[in-house]
Parts: C-alpha cells; sequence; structure tokens
C-alpha cells in the first residue's frame, strides 16, 4: 500500500518525551501515513532518563524514516519535499525560542521554518510551566506564523482512569489538526 500522508515528527529535551513516543505508536497504525523522526541529542537523553530500557530503538522502529539532527541534507529540510507538516512533541522552550525568532540551527528547527514558510500544519506541544514573558512572546511570534500550540494540558471531562489515558488525549488533539480519524479520547457530547 502506498504512503500518501506524510508527517514529521521531532522529540525534543522537554519532559514529556512519552508524547512523542505515543504519537508515534499512534501514526503506525495508520496504513498510509508516512512518519520521519528527528530526536535531538537532549531529547534522547529525556527519553532514556523518562522511560528507559530501549526507548530509542522502539521509537526508531515506529518511525518508517529516521534523520540526524545535524543532517541538514535530509529531504525533509527542503520545501519541495511535501509533507502535511509536523508535530513537536515534546516541544521544549529552546526549540520554541529557536522556531520563533527564525534559528534554524538543527534539523528540527530548520524543518519546522519549512512547514512554516510552505504554510503546512505546525503543532507544538510546549512543555513547560510556570511560563515567562519569553515563553509567552514566543508562543506569540509562532500563533502569529501560523503553528498551532497545544500544551497538553489534560482534560477532565473525559473522566480519564489512567495516565495513559491523559497522554492520549493530547496526541488525539495533536491527530485532530491533521483531521485524523481516532478514538484516543472520549469527545465532548452535552447532555
Amino acid at each position: 500500500m502506498v504512503k500518501t500522508r506524510k508527517i514529521i515528527i521531532g522529540i525534543t529535551g522537554a519532559s514529556g518525551s512519552v508524547y512523542g513516543l505515543k504519537l508515534l505508536e499512534a501514526l503506525r497504525s495508520f496504513s498510509r501515513v508516512e512518519s520521519h523522526l528527528i530526536i535531538s541529542d537532549a531529547g534522547r537523553c529525556v527519553m532514556d532518563q523518562e522511560i528507559g530500557g530501549d526507548v530509542i530503538e522502539r521509537a526508531l522502529s515506529l518511525a518508517d524514516y529516521y534523520y540526524d539532527i545535524r543532517d541538514f541534507s535530509a529531504a525533509i529540510s527542503s520545501g519541495s519535499f511535501i509533507t502535511e507538516g509536523m508535530i513537536i512533541a515534546p516541544c521544549s522552550a529552546k526549540t520554541l525560542s529557536s522556531v520563533a525568532n527564525g534559528f534554524s540551527d538543527n534539523l528540527i528547527t530548520r524543518c519546522a521554518d519549512v512547514v512554516l514558510k510552505e504554510r503546512r500544519k505546525l503543532v507544538l506541544l510546549f512543555r513547560e510551566t510556570p511560563l515567562n514573558l519569553a515563553h509567552i512572546e514566543n508562543m506569540y511570534k509562532v500563533s502569529n506564523m501560523g503553528a498551532v500550540l497545544l500544551p497538553p494540558v489534560p482534560a477532565f471531562y473525559n473522566t480519564p482512569k489512567t495516565l495513559d489515558e491523559i497522554i492520549l488525549h493530547a496526541v488525539g488533539k495533536s491527530l485532530d489538526i491533521f483531521s485524523f480519524e481516532h478514538t484516543m479520547f472520549k469527545r465532548w457530547k452535552s447532555q
């Protein structure tokens, strides 16, 4: 089967690397989706600390393609490589700042820059709290550029019973931006 939908996934050094891993698992379940993964050096460290085991190998096995963070010659670094967009999960404050200020110093921030300039979808699961003024200003900048800020804030209307359900809600909200049909969380319906 030909994979017709291409999505770039960036995992950075913010806490919450499980969001990126669960996102890769979700994308793997869609037969027509081709995932392109980049993990920052700090992202690798955080994944190892937060999840451990063979988490890096697991993430790489879930992705269709993997790129080194320093590989600026990767096909995904060009606007001529057609994707639907990019999800950075989790997105660190450093990555947010780089994207907001056009500082493409690695493949994740270069791809985010390309996605924005090509008017494709960019979703940032920004993982920082509390927020300082620099965070707020950078969130304002990327929002004005067309990015979607999706901090993984838990929802309780769906009465989650497990941590996994809370995580999957944020992952599902990311998939909603790209119009993927899924059942990762119970949707709100009025009585």
